[in-house]
């Protein structure tokens, strides 16, 4: 019989036998004649490959070679877009979404995907095809199998019973945590795996902090400005890179103010014998890069004039003994300085109005500041009125999201001081200061400061020289700032555990933590970045937490000072601005965080020096303790825990904190040489994130906390006391309450640690 399968080579017996020019090259003799004029043959590529410069070494291409290669007329590709479509293909290059960025995302695909792909290409090369049966013949012999297939059940029941233990084995290896120890370990004191802590304290590189910290500062990012929003797409693609999850630019329409040119004066107008203006801005520090003007966020607009009256630091008690000498305040200009018995430069401002004052003026005192920081410094800042409202004075209570209808006025806001202010050098403030010498009261106590060529403090009174201080105003009601968003979905309960981790200063945040000198929110930014990086690289080896963790870098602002002709300068969280960035987000998200959060972790100033301070509630202090003895200082070779028994430190209570400020140039120079704080600060941060997102039971010292209310309700009573009689003051019931607290956080310990012993002797799994 005749075999009428045709023979699987004979397809090829028509093709000619190549010349060795034709073997040679890649193309086949039928193509060569297709050569286009622009397209280079693979000989003459081969050859170019043999040049002698490229033997000598690898010649790195310039970006400009790289960039032109792609829009080239030489290139075989028409357009980028066809480059992309080849990439999209060969599945290097994710698909862009429908209304998507033009510029992708790389994809980092994993080694085991990576071996698949290139054994199912392996296997798709072979020609398996030519040896299987075809169709019909399949077709044909499946009667005849019927007829022949005769069943064995036993063999059938032990196949079947086979393929379920195969089954099950897989599940409890990939899919169970009965074998996941390195997710989860034994007992109380190794539940928490050592491998993922020693990961993050490893991962931490200081040099990395410093590049941050050092491009955080390159160019102003005033809250609504260009530079907040090019700073905020910096950060979003560093959490994008960090494999953070549903990252987003979360935007609020918010009231903002800013200087009009040529819009700020401070003048002696009259005798016009001590005719005088102040310079107000500071000395250009960089050639190539403007300063941010001095002002005051959220000041009142206005142009006032009136005597010049020295009101010390601007408190309430300041202002008291003026009027108790007699001098009245009524359509003067307050003088004051900052710091001292009002740390608030907006409560200084709201005093002076309440006092009378027309317009206010803080300048910085060599006896606050210091010498060192130059007699052109300037403290710039906020004026809105943080003790009545936070975040947009005019969304007081709800978010203002882009198209909120509901908005209230800025007259008569109770957020909004109603004078106008500005802040001055003492270099400005001397000449002012000077003019008052004979008018109301000489000094000679505590009122008096350290600005250089006054030799005798005054008051001054309704006498005093005429000020001029004009203060106008660009107000922007609706102001687009945008707080950058990102997190790693945890693996329990995802929707309903969450750690919220903040850059910004809001005081109201359960733990604030910082190294203690001279320093800004720059560093804290820097040092949050380091940690995102390195939880980035902890879940490239398939890491997640059992909690969520959500980061959010808030909408920033500047604060720029000079110092010995150094710029310095601030990343702010619109603190500066009434703390609106974090304040809009958690009004955003009000009702979710109070049903699904738990912890909320804020580093303003990472880094200003060598001693290690926290403000948190109580119930946060062993987890914080636990992670001090894991870290450890890098000048004086022992635990932080250590370092904080020696000098008695205790864990604050939690407040809004303080201001200070640097420059990347003073830091890399003099506060952290090396950046090695910074470093232990994001080994520090990383662990206690940790802490709270990965412990089975949440870390919370209930005991700790019911000592604390206790502690309180005593001080409550010895105030109470102080104060005089109290005609029906009787707190018993609130002992009784903190009485009851105490018995029920030992009740609580007692179970959390019977729970641990019985996970010691086993393993807990996710349900």
């Amino acid at each position: 019989m005749v075999n009428e399968k045709p023979n699987r080579y004979d397809q090829l017996g028509s093709l000619p036998i190549p010349t060795y020019d034709e073997a040679v090259n890649s193309r086949q003799s039928s193509s060569q004649s297709f050569l286009g004029a622009e397209e280079i043959s693979n000989d003459a590529e081969r050859q170019g490959l043999l040049r002698t410069e490229e033997r000598n070494g690898y010649q790195a291409p310039a970006v400009e070679s790289a960039r032109s290669s792609l829009s080239s007329n030489t290139s075989p590709r028409n357009s980028i877009e066809e480059l992309r479509h080849e990439m999209t293909q060969m599945d290097v290059l994710e698909p862009e979404a429908d209304g998507g960025s033009t510029r992708g995302i790389l994809l980092r695909r994993n080694q085991v995907s990576k071996r698949i792909t290139s054994l199912t290409h392996s296997l798709s090369s072979l020609l398996f095809r030519e040896w299987l049966p075809s169709r019909d013949y399949v077709l044909a012999k499946i009667p005849t199998l019927i007829r022949q297939f005769q069943p064995n059940w036993a063999m059938m029941l032990s196949r079947l019973f086979a393929l379920v233990l195969v089954i099950s084995l897989i599940y409890l290896l990939f899919f169970s945590d009965v074998f996941t120890i390195g997710r989860r370990g034994p007992g109380p004191g190794t539940n928490f795996p050592d491998m993922v802590r020693e990961f993050v304290r490893s991962n931490a590189n200081a040099s990395s902090i410093r590049e941050s910290s050092k491009y955080l500062t390159l160019f102003d990012h005033v809250a609504g400005t260009k530079g907040s929003y090019y700073l905020g797409e910096f950060v979003q693609d560093l959490f994008i890179e960090s494999r953070l999850e549903d990252v987003q630019m979360e935007r609020f329409d918010v009231y903002l103010n800013y200087p009009k040119q040529g819009g700020r004066r401070v003048a002696i107008v009259d005798p016009p014998e001590l005719a005088w203006e102040a310079l107000i801005e500071e000395e250009q520090v960089y050639e190539s890069r403007e300063q941010t003007v001095v002002f005051h966020g959220h000041s009142r607009s206005g142009k006032v004039r009136g005597p010049i009256v020295y009101a010390n630091y601007g408190s309430r008690e300041d202002f008291e003994r003026l009027e108790n000498q007699g001098i009245d305040m009524r359509g003067s200009i307050a003088l004051v300085r900052y710091y001292g018995s009002q740390g608030d430069r907006a409560l200084k401002v709201k005093a002076a109005e309440l006092a009378g004052a027309v317009g206010c003026i803080i300048y910085s005192d060599p006896a606050e500041e210091g010498f060192n920081l130059g007699n052109d410094t300037v403290q710039r800042g906020a004026v809105s009125l943080m003790s009545w409202v936070v975040g947009d004075v005019l969304s007081s209570g709800f978010a203002s999201f882009p198209g909120e209808e509901r908005r209230d006025s800025k007259d008569g806001n109770p957020g909004l001081v109603n004078i106008p202010s500005i802040p001055l050098s003492w270099r400005d403030a001397q000449l002012l200061l000077q003019a008052l010498r004979g008018h109301g009261y000489k000094l000679d106590d505590h009122w008096t400061g350290a600005v250089p060529g006054v030799d005798e403090w005054w008051t001054g009174d309704a006498t005093s020289p005429t000020v001029l201080l004009q203060n106008d105003q660009e107000e922007v009601e609706r102001n687009p700032i945008y707080n950058v968003l990102g997190k790693i979905t945890g693996v329990e309960q995802p929707e309903k555990s969450s750690v919220l981790v903040l850059q910004t200063r809001f005081g109201t945040s359960p733990l604030r933590i910082y190294l203690q000198l001279t320093a800004t929110q720059g560093s804290g930014t820097a040092v949050m970045l380091e940690v995102i990086r390195i939880f980035g690289e902890l879940r490239k080896t398939g890491w997640r937490p059992l909690r969520t963790i959500e980061f959010a870098s808030c909408a920033s602002c500047i604060e720029n000072q000079s110092l010995d002709g150094i710029a310095y300068e601030s990343i702010r969280d619109g603190e500066e601005y009434n703390l609106i960035g974090s304040t809009e987000h958690v009004e955003g998200r009000l009702e979710e965080i109070r049903r699904n959060g738990f912890a909320y972790l804020n580093v303003d100033i990472a880094v200003s020096g060598s001693d290690f301070e926290a403000s948190a509630s109580p119930l946060l202090q062993t987890a914080l303790l636990r992670v001090l003895e894991r870290v450890v200082d890098p000048t004086r070779n022992k635990t932080l825990r250590a370092v904080w028994a020696e000098k008695g430190s205790k864990l604050r209570g939690l407040g809004a904190g303080s201001d200070c400020y640097d420059n990347f140039e003073w830091m890399d120079t003099v506060g952290d040489p090396g950046f090695v704080y910074h470093k232990t600060m994001a080994q520090l941060w990383a662990l206690l994130i940790l802490e709270l997102a990965d412990r089975e039971l949440l870390p919370f010292d209930f005991i700790v906390y019911a000592e604390a209310v206790k502690n309180y309700v005593v001080d409550l009573e010895t105030y109470a006391k102080d104060k005089g009689p109290k005609e029906g003051l009787n707190l018993t019931s609130l002992h009784q309450a903190a009485d009851d607290f105490t018995k029920n956080a030992a009740e609580f310990h007692a179970w959390n640690r019977a729970w641990e012993d019985a996970i010691g002797q086993g393993y807990e799994t996710s349900t």
